[in-house]
């Protein structure tokens, strides 16, 4: 959704057919600029090869398209009055240009428009605008060793994998910020336990990917499972350096995880630090991404007519 910043406002997201993932859906916005494209794997660095993804997997099954149905998608696409122009404006000289590999060109450039720079903090910077008190020393707290939110959030995009066309050197961290700690064993739960699910190995047990802050306001539920509902929680959990769960199949303390991110650690934030934490944070939601009726679903516009 355009107004969740280009999330879909759930816990974890639902599949075409209503197959559950066990993840939770993370913003489109500045997707562009992205070294690697999902919570936890190295090995996807564009938007076209991680297009086919949601399109053809079948575990969690996403847009549902496989051998026995993608034909008939793409002759229903062909038959749409619609598409067929579009399609042949933007391939021109391709005698069939409804194919596959167009859609994935067609749907990873729209992805690129999708561009979130004019934040109250963008303003801000701008000179144009002005930070009120609480907003200023939240931002003091954001880029100081006290809350050291900066470590992990401290690009132009508010997150520590970043590419760009003058990039000379691209760093792909991923991190374990203590969510979990099963049984004290340092481990996550099935089947969402990090970079460990592609290498295997102990150390990537619990890392993802950090992602940007950037619109954070409008892009909860929070974390890669979506098990923190409000940004209020989230600042606390950081504030008490992992999350210990008490009981149930998940019960161990996170603070003590032996693969946690060194800087992790627990901070002594008053209410007030929260509070101007939050007011900062809050001025990074950039209203014109939200309604920028060039990247309105065009559906929903004909459907109003």
């Amino acid at each position: 959704m355009q107004s969740k910043a280009f999330t879909d406002g759930l816990t974890t997201s639902l599949g075409s057919t209503g197959h559950a993932h066990p993840r939770n859906a993370q913003s489109l916005a500045n997707v562009v600029y992205n070294a690697t494209l999902t919570w936890a794997n190295p090995s996807l660095v564009t938007l076209e090869k991680q297009m086919e993804t949601p399109l053809f997997g079948t575990d969690p099954v996403e847009m549902g398209v496989n051998d026995n149905n993608k034909e008939e998608i793409l002759a229903r696409l062909a038959a749409d009055t619609g598409y067929g122009p579009r399609f042949a404006r933007a391939y021109p000289g391709q005698a069939a240009p409804i194919t596959w590999g167009n859609v994935i060109h067609a749907i990873s450039a729209f992805q690129r428009t999708i561009l979130s720079g004019n934040s109250k903090y963008d303003q801000y910077l701008k000179g144009s605008t002005a930070l009120n008190p609480a907003e200023q020393r939240g931002m003091n707290l954001f880029f100081g060793e006290k809350a050291e939110c900066f470590h992990c959030h401290s690009s132009f995009n508010f997150n520590d994998q970043i590419v760009h066309a003058g990039s000379r050197i691209v760093e792909t961290p991923f991190h374990n910020t203590g969510l979990y700690n099963i049984g004290g064993t340092g481990a996550f739960p099935e089947p969402n336990r990090g970079v460990y699910e592609l290498t295997q190995l102990f150390k990537d047990m619990g890392k993802f990917r950090a992602p940007s802050l950037r619109n954070v306001e409008v892009t909860g539920p929070y974390m890669h499972d979506g098990s923190i509902a409000t940004l209020e929680e989230v600042l606390q959990f950081y504030a008490a350096g992992g999350r210990n769960i008490t009981s149930g199949p998940h019960a161990g303390d996170g603070r003590a995880n032996p693969n946690k991110n060194d800087f992790i650690n627990q901070i002594a934030l008053t209410a007030d630090d929260r509070a101007d934490l939050l007011a900062f944070l809050k001025t990074l939601t950039d209203h014109e991404l939200l309604t920028n009726p060039r990247l309105a679903d065009p559906f929903a516009r004909q459907a109003g007519q």
